[in-house]
Order: structure tokens, then C-alpha cells, then sequence
């Protein structure tokens, strides 16, 4: 488990070459961004590396860390998350954006101030963000799946710590199986 206000930023996926570059899964907007935050930490804030873009690979930054400067050093490193403190990440540009961190953890409402849930994690399939929520009150603990657009996600209030779901009546019911065909 990470430290308190660390953010995952990326993982190291493996080695490149023989002098100790290595292939990095980015987490950041622009994968080559993952050096603009400085000197990044392992999970335990104890490690701390700092990158060099030196190009990419099929879509990931390759880079070098000072002190790892052989193969063997850096498949050691292969698995290492990479971390940043929140502080050190600029502010969102605009309104309605927001870090996957800043939601994660916060409550859900409806609009008639019923509690929902809890946000336990973001995803994104390819076809954009979807909120994955601990309801309140399902007792097998559950979670749901709501796409996190203007429609579904009205209201993000993340100074006051809440967010507001508008969900269509039918949201939660079972579509009907289609009818069995009569086999000849």
C-alpha cells in the first residue's frame, strides 16, 4: 500500500538494451510526462528515481535512472511502481477535470441527497472513464458500474467531498431475455 498522498504515475515493464534503459508504462496524459514531476518513489517513499527520457518503444517511454547502468540492474527493477506526491502535480486546466485520485474514496449521492455509495475506482475501457461504486447499502458488497459522463455524473463537488449520480428508473433492472426460437 502507498503512502498517504502518493499517486501512482507508472510502472516499470522491463529492460531495453544492455545498458540499463528501461520500458515504462506511463500513467500520465502524455506518457513521456512521467519525468516532468522530478524525482519519482517506489511504493514505500523509501526509493526514489530519477528519470530520463531517452525515446520510446511501441508507445512507451524508455528511460534511463542515475545509479542503473547495466541489464541486470535493471531487470531488478521490472514490477516497480513509480509514485509522486499529490502536491507536486499542477492543478487541472479546466472545470470538469479532475484527478482519478480526487475521486476515489469520495461519496455518492442521488440528487434527493440519498447516499449511493462510495467511489472505489476509476476505469477506462477505451470508451471512456466509468466510476465503479460501492453501494451503500448491498449486502453483498457488489459494486456497480456507471459511466462517468454529465448525464450519469451531474454534480463533482470535490471541495465538499461528494459527488451526484442521476440514474434513469430502469437503471438497475435485468434486461428481458429474448425469446427462445423453436428449433425445427
Amino acid at each position: 500500500m502507498p503512502q498517504a498522498g502518493m499517486l501512482l504515475l507508472g510502472v516499470i515493464v522491463g529492460a531495453k538494451g544492455i545498458k540499463g534503459e528501461l520500458k515504462v508504462k506511463s500513467f500520465t496524459e502524455n506518457p513521456e510526462d512521467i519525468v516532468a514531476y522530478g524525482p519519482l518513489q517506489d511504493q514505500s517513499g523509501k526509493a526514489t528515481y530519477k528519470l530520463k527520457v531517452v525515446g520510446l518503444s511501441k508507445g512507451l517511454p524508455v528511460v534511463r535512472i542515475k545509479g542503473i547502468s547495466d541489464r541486470s540492474a535493471a531487470e531488478a527493477l521490472k514490477g516497480t511502481e513509480l509514485y509522486v506526491t499529490r502536491d507536486r502535480l499542477p492543478d487541472t486546466k479546466e472545470e470538469e477535470e479532475y484527478y482519478h485520485a480526487d475521486l476515489i474514496g469520495l461519496p455518492v449521492f442521488f440528487r434527493d441527497g440519498t447516499k449511493f455509495g462510495t467511489i472505489l475506482r476509476l476505469h477506462d475501457f477505451g470508451a471512456g472513464d466509468m466510476l465503479e461504486i460501492v453501494p451503500e447499502n448491498k449486502g453483498d458488497n457488489s459494486a456497480v458500474l456507471i459511466p462517468f459522463t454529465v448525464e450519469m455524473v451531474p454534480e463533482v463537488d470535490i471541495a465538499g467531498g461528494r459527488i451526484v449520480v442521476e440514474l434513469s428508473e430502469d437503471f438497475f433492472e435485468n434486461p428481458e431475455s429474448p425469446p427462445e426460437t423453436a428449433k425445427s
